[in-house]
This record gives structure tokens, sequence and C-alpha cells, in this order.
């Protein structure tokens, strides 16, 4: 029932985003056809704004969107002419999708390692070395990763190709830019998630029994330091996969972000918010899929 609850709730709240979304847009300085050559005469311009409603008030516009949306239409295009934003989505979706799913593998598969073994040595140099990581990938930014990755690794090196997307070796590096913050992010939860899970009771009363240290950090401590990963990896998700804009645009990959920065520079609104509620969408369902984990991972979760 909560999560039947939660679904009712998520569709008043995609209403809610898309009104500002949309009203913001339309009233910022600028228009879609500002960048093109100029009409030939005030009826072309006039033409053009009534072929896209543009004509009318705001409001009416806006009630013409939802009608459309209704019917899962996000509407044309303005710039990318003779096609429309599903079409849009349905190109450069799949393409951020396998970017942000490899990114979230490479966050996981690096982040998890370095905070259990930073949590399982406190006080060694592995667990220095551990926190430096951390620090260190979540300070730099994705815009800087990823020259530096392209400097050393494809023009140095020459091991990885520089750009566009077509082979696996053309994933490698725009993974790794992305995922890299989220590694750090994911080392620091779980590394204090362990540290925490380690001064329970019950872990406390099965060090006082004799258990090995390592069979109780694995039996028992990740269990519950895995809860604040999992908390955090809904919205990361989400992020990562609507979110890789400016790794996407240093790479040249054709997602989603290429079409979202495009749109904004060119005032697309139906683009912009299409994809301001696509990204609304997935981040309501990561966090409504991470409430259900938590169940799944602890039974003492319950929800009313």
């Amino acid at each position: 029932m909560y999560f039947l609850r939660r679904l009712i709730f998520a569709i008043p709240l995609v209403l809610f985003i898309s009104a500002p979304a949309f009203f913001l847009l339309h009233i910022a300085p600028g228009g879609p056809f500002d960048r093109e050559r100029a009409p030939a005469s005030p009826e072309i311009a006039r033409n053009l704004a009534r072929a896209y409603h543009l004509d009318e008030p705001i409001w009416k516009q806006y009630v013409r969107y939802l009608g459309g949306l209704a019917h899962g239409d996000f509407g044309p295009s303005l710039k990318y002419r003779d096609q429309s934003v599903n079409d849009i989505i349905a190109q450069g979706l799949p393409v951020s999708m396998t970017l942000g799913g490899l990114a979230f593998c490479f966050a996981i598969g690096v982040g998890l390692p370095v905070g259990f073994f930073a949590a399982a040595r406190r006080g060694q140099w592995q667990d220095f070395a551990g926190n430096f990581f951390a620090i260190l990938a979540v300070c730099v930014p994705g815009f800087v990763v990823a020259p530096l990755l392209i400097l050393f690794f494809s023009i140095k090196l020459k091991l990885l190709p520089v750009a566009l997307w077509g082979s696996p070796l053309n994933a490698i590096l725009p993974m790794i830019a992305l995922g890299l913050y989220f590694a750090g992010k994911i080392a620091r939860l779980f590394r204090e998630g362990m540290m925490s899970a380690m001064q329970s009771d019950f872990v406390m009363a099965a060090r006082a029994k004799g258990m090995g240290e390592t069979h109780l950090l694995v039996k028992h401590a990740i269990r519950i330091a895995i809860l604040p990963v999992v908390s955090y990896s809904g919205p990361m998700l989400a992020d990562l996969l609507t979110g890789s804009f400016v790794v996407e645009n240093i790479f040249q990959i054709p997602g989603i972000g290429v079409f979202l920065v495009n749109g904004s520079l060119n005032r697309d609104y139906t683009i912009v918010v299409g994809l301001a509620l696509l990204y609304a969408v997935l981040l309501i369902g990561m966090n409504l899929f991470v409430d259900f984990a938590y169940t799944l991972l602890d039974p003492r979760v319950e929800y009313e």
C-alpha cells in the first residue's frame, strides 16, 4: 500500500515540476528562432509562431502541453525539424543509459572495495590512502578529469580513442570521468557505514564470543554498512543516466546530455522541459526502488 501511494503521489509531483520549468523557460529572454537567419517578412515570423502555437498566451500553451503529456507526447522539437522530443529521447536515452550504467558499475566496483579496506585497516596506510582517494575524487570535477584522461591515455600513450561512441574502447574514458566522483562518495559512505556498524552492540557481542575479524566484517558489518550506499545509489543512478551532459559534450557522445545543452542554448522549450520531466521521473522511480531494496536488505524496516 505504501508503494502504491508513492506511485499515485508521483503524478502531481511531476506536474508540479513541469510548471516552473515550462514558465521560466518561456519568460526567459530570447526565442527558439532568434539564431536563424532573419525571416524574409514579418508574415513568415508570424507563421512560425503560429505553427508552434507560440503566439498564444503562456497559460494556454501550458494547457496544450499538458494535453499532449497526458498522451505521452512531449511535443515537437523547435530546432530539430521533423523530429519530436519522443524521437530525440528514444535516440539519446539508450546511449546515456549505457554510459550511466557503466559509470554506476565503475563507481560501485571501485568505491566499495576502497571503503571496505579503509575501514578494515583503520589508522593504517590503507585507511589514509582510501581517504585521500575519496577526497580527491570528490573534489576534482568531471570536466577537469575528462581532459586529463584524454591527454594521458589518448594523446600521450595512444591507448584509447579520444572521443565519439561506437566500440567498447570508446566507453572507457567517459565511464571513468563520469563515475570517479561517485566512486569517491561511495567509498566515504561505505567506510563511515562500516565504522558505525563495527561499533554496534550485536557486532561487539559477536566479537566478544571470539568471532574472527574478517568473518565479522563480511557476515555482519557489511549488511548494515551497505544501507547508506543503497540509499545514495538511487539518486546517483538517476544523476548518472541523465546528468552526464558535461562528459557527453567533452567526448562528443550522442546522448540526451548533448540535446539538453543544445536545447538550452537554442531555447528549444519542449526538449528542455521534456528532459527535465524525464529526469524527475527517473529520480522518483530510483528513490522508490531504493525504498523497496531497503526492505529486502533489512527486514526491520517497515513503511507506513
